[in-house]
């Protein structure tokens, strides 16, 4: 099979064909851009499913090569005995090292949803000298099954590899986009679809180390969301409710070390993410910061753009590694997923969860904007009596003006429509109601009756 196009140079492209009224502010589009329309799931059907592993029975289940599960304040999963060595030649810094290694295989899980496109998340502590590699493999409806795709080589930090995704992987009727394994334009529409799947997280530590990479999370969301260009009108809960989360411009970072994504200007997803980081109490420590210039405001900003940047995407947007970012500090966990209402994600707000939501639009589709994009990602922080959408907004001049309110109907459009014209009147994508959610490891009743609510839990 050919390789796909790397989906940053989809996005670029995207922005071009978008002109003047695109603005390159970070995020980008879903995972198939141009994929023909699929048969839509039935009246009331479930369009999403979400399945993640984190406690300590779930560690203990699948398939051990090394690995064993740890109990604890946090379950995890951890290198008992290495199952053996391998070498990594990483393409990013031409340097190739030894390294051991276990694995842990998931169970099988049988999604809720046949479905056309699955997004892994996990959560993880990697010190210095280790790192992990996630692989997904899908099961069709058919019977055959996917490659086992590498979703992710990850470390928190980038002194020991560089945390990438893997571009150019696919058997003809699937592909991974960056972050997200999606099945093929054809296969998709003649009724192809992927029936389960299945985790394989690999752990690596310095030949003779005796510590490892903790695992504490891991799993991902499949979902089958029909094909449209307008999603049915939500009602509005009728109730005012706004969260008090940090506000911070990416904007206020433009031309700051361009070798992350070309610098502030395309740092909405880090941006956002940080935002919401700081909402839940945790900041990086001074000594993390202590390689950004004193002189610039805000340099834990710098340190989520660099702490999220995807070397082969070579931005800072993909979606998982903002989730697993969020989730090294302390107390956190983050995870991908997809909403399928707004009255979804006004449940999480009033619960008290911000949420991050990845959404697409001509500068005249969204009044108040300013702007239009291929790609974007904001904070949703509550919303007015009337309905409207508060938000953090990134792309704004500064702090102060990151706060924004969006018109209820237009802003839910955006977010939840898979398909769009672009201002060349071609046909783009949208996100379909992608979203990051980052909530504590231990959530309070009401955070957890809201997150079983949204189907998270």
């Amino acid at each position: 099979m050919t390789a796909p196009t790397p989906r940053r140079a989809l996005l670029a492209i995207a922005l071009a064909v978008a002109g003047a009224s695109a603005v390159p502010i970070g995020g980008r589009a879903s995972a198939a851009p141009g994929r023909v329309p699929a048969p839509a799931p039935e009246a009331g059907a479930p369009t999403v499913d979400n399945r993640f592993w984190y406690a300590y029975d779930h560690w203990t289940a699948g398939t051990h090569r090394g690995t064993t599960a740890i109990g604890g304040a946090r379950p995890g999963l951890e290198i008992a005995t290495p199952a053996g060595r391998t070498v990594y030649a990483d393409p990013h810094t031409g340097r190739s090292a030894t390294w051991e290694y276990a694995a842990w295989t998931s169970p099988v899980h049988r999604s809720t949803v046949p479905a056309t496109e699955i997004i892994a998340s996990w959560n993880a502590r990697t010190p210095t000298g280790t790192w992990i590699q996630v692989e997904l493999r899908g099961t069709y409806t058919d019977g055959t099954r996917t490659p086992w795709y590498v979703m992710a080589r990850w470390a928190s930090g980038d002194a020991d590899i560089r945390r990438t995704s893997v571009d150019g992987q696919g058997d003809g009727r699937s592909a991974v986009w960056t972050d997200s394994l999606s099945l093929d334009a054809r296969a998709a529409a003649g009724g192809l679809r992927l029936r389960d799947w299945q985790l394989r997280l690999t752990l690596h530590r310095r030949p003779g180390a005796t510590a490892g990479p903790t695992v504490w999370l891991a799993g991902a969301m499949a979902s089958h969301v029909p094909d449209r260009r307008t999603v049915t009108a939500s009602t509005p809960s009728g109730r005012a409710h706004e969260l008090k989360v940090p506000r911070y411009s990416q904007e206020v970072h433009a031309g700051r070390y361009p070798q992350y994504d070309n610098g502030g200007e395309a740092w909405c997803s880090p941006t956002s993410s940080q935002m919401v980081v700081e909402y839940w109490g945790a900041r990086p420590d001074p000594a993390a910061l202590a390689w950004v210039d004193r002189r610039y405001r805000d340099p834990q900003v710098c340190h989520a753009a660099r702490s999220t940047y995807d070397a082969a995407y070579k931005g800072c947007g993909n979606w998982p590694f903002n989730a697993a970012y969020a989730a090294t500090y302390p107390g956190l966990a983050g995870v991908v997923t997809r909403l399928t209402s707004l009255a979804d994600l006004e449940t999480l707000v009033r619960a008290g969860i911000p949420v991050i939501t990845s959404q697409s639009f001509l500068k005249e589709e969204l009044p108040g904007a300013g702007y239009g994009t291929a790609g974007h990602l904001m904070t949703v922080i509550g919303f007015t009596a009337a309905g409207d959408v508060v938000v953090n907004d990134p792309n704004s001049a500064d702090n102060a003006k990151v706060r924004r309110v969006y018109p209820r109907r237009q802003w839910e459009n955006v977010w939840l429509r898979t398909k769009r014209l672009n201002s060349a009147g071609k046909t783009a994508s949208g996100s379909g109601g992608v979203c990051y959610l980052y909530v504590p490891v231990r959530p309070d009743a009401a955070r957890t009756a809201a997150l079983r609510a949204v189907g998270v839990l």
